[in-house]
């Protein structure tokens, strides 16, 4: 007979002990498991400069940092050429001076710091047909202008010249804006001026008559644009001023037709938006 086998019953203190370390085990191999939780970036200094510099390319003006100088012609005692609408005087200096202020706000839109020659207290952008003549005009800073025309182009051009050397390596350009005066029968178109040995001058001359012969065949398709571009340097601010300089004159405010183009004053601010794109393509 085959002796019985002995079954031998586990000691419980040694089970409780290990069922213990195991448990152990599994909780130090859940806590590693565990992910971590994410802690959320904080802005750090490379990422603000990032935004700043993308702030700053959005920000960013077509003509950031260029320097213009606007002169409108005569002005103060001097009127310049007077036509006549009818009963009505109309004073050169008057519409010179409404379309360069007209510029003047455009370009300071675009980013451009501005400097205008000729200043009126009194008179900003006005939508009148017929503006009224004053003599309050004075000039950059504010200097009265002088009645006698040599003393009063120096003094212009004595001003942009002290501007342009404080201005040294901008782009600066001086444009300067007059309304002609011929016999009443001839009609002419908006031209320019700039000096002979000046290409900057030319150049800029050049975009901004681009600019009017494509606007008016898109506007006028009908009437051909014969403004031009050409030398005149025995003008005394295209000769003595230091910036690229463009002469320009708006039309002949003796002829009725030329009257059209700058008595209504949405004529006066198209000839303001004209300009300022033959500007902006010419900084381009």
């Amino acid at each position: 007979m085959r002796p019985q086998s002995t079954i031998q019953q586990p000691d419980q203190r040694r089970v409780r002990t290990s069922r213990a370390k195991q448990a152990q085990v599994r909780k130090r191999t859940a806590t590693k498991a565990r992910p971590k939780p994410i802690k959320k970036a904080g802005k750090t200094k490379s990422s603000q400069r990032t935004r700043s510099s993308t702030r700053k390319l959005v920000s960013r003006k077509p003509l950031s940092g260029t320097i213009f100088y606007l002169a409108s012609g005569h002005g103060g005692p001097d009127p310049g050429a007077i036509g006549r609408f009818g009963r009505f005087l109309l004073p050169e200096d008057e519409y010179a001076y409404d379309v360069t202020i007209r510029l003047s706000q455009i370009l300071k839109q675009q980013g451009a710091t501005v400097y205008m020659m000729v200043q009126d207290p009194n008179d900003g952008i006005r939508n009148d047909a017929v503006l009224k003549l004053d003599q309050d005009e004075v000039a950059y800073p504010n200097q009265r202008i002088p009645l006698n025309q040599t003393a009063r182009l120096r003094q212009t051009t004595t001003a942009v010249n002290r501007l342009y050397a404080r201005h040294k390596g901008a782009y600066q350009r001086f444009i300067t804006i007059h309304v002609d005066s011929r016999s009443r029968g001839q009609t002419i178109d908006v031209f320019f001026y700039h000096h002979e040995r000046s290409a900057v001058g030319k150049r800029l001359a050049e975009h901004i008559h681009r600019r009017f012969r494509t606007n008016y065949r898109r506007y006028q398709p009908g009437r051909p644009y014969l403004g031009s571009v050409s030398t005149r340097s025995s003008l005394y601010v295209v000769r003595n001023s230091h910036p690229p300089t463009v002469f320009i004159e708006l039309g002949n405010i003796q002829n009725r037709q030329d009257q059209r183009r700058f008595l209504p004053a949405s004529n006066r601010q198209a000839l303001a938006s004209w300009l300022a794109q033959g500007i902006l393509d010419d900084y381009r």
